[in-house]
């Protein structure tokens, strides 16, 4: 014969290993679309840096590319070049500069600056902040509140610009 709890004294068992599971589960979850983790800038006014990686884990290179070209997510052939891609993304814009050699030209901190705020770094870009999401002007109001990009999202692109050297 199996012997089992009373319901009352179940609950009393189960309940916490529940909270505790879902606590655990919550706590090791990135943030939300819309939330933002919180990250520290360095350097001065003139060389700001994110040195941190926002997620605390490595970007994904061939992710960052699907988010390089997805026109919903960062766009970022409207306005740059990469040589690489002239016979396979159909369009590079020629507002902002190439972005063959970036990782030459910056320091992994400062690319996740630029990517973050690039008003940081150039106050008059047209460059929009890809994540950030407070004190902007001109935001449609479906996309108010909102990142550009996740966090994981700058990580992956980033990891890609860091192979452009």
């Amino acid at each position: 014969m199996e012997e089992t709890l009373p319901k009352n004294d179940r609950k009393k068992i189960y309940a916490p290993l529940a909270a505790l599971a879902l606590g655990t589960a919550v706590l090791s979850m990135p943030a939300a679309a819309g939330e933002m983790v919180k990250f520290k800038i360095t350097g001065d006014e003139h060389t700001p840096e994110i040195k941190e990686s926002l997620t605390g884990k490595p970007g994904d290179p061939k992710n960052g590319i699907k988010v390089m070209i997805n026109r919903k997510k960062g766009n970022c052939f409207a306005c740059h070049t990469i040589a690489a891609f002239k016979d396979t993304v159909p369009y590079h814009g020629e507002v902002g500069p190439s972005l063959d050699g970036v990782a030459d030209r910056y320091e992994e901190g400062q690319l996740r600056m630029m990517l973050v705020d690039q008003k940081k770094y150039f106050p008059n870009t047209i460059m929009p902040a890809m994540y950030r999401k407070d004190g902007l002007t001109r935001v449609m109001k479906k996309f108010k509140g909102k990142t550009i990009l996740t966090a994981q999202e700058v990580e992956d692109v980033l990891a890609y610009l860091k192979t452009l050297k």
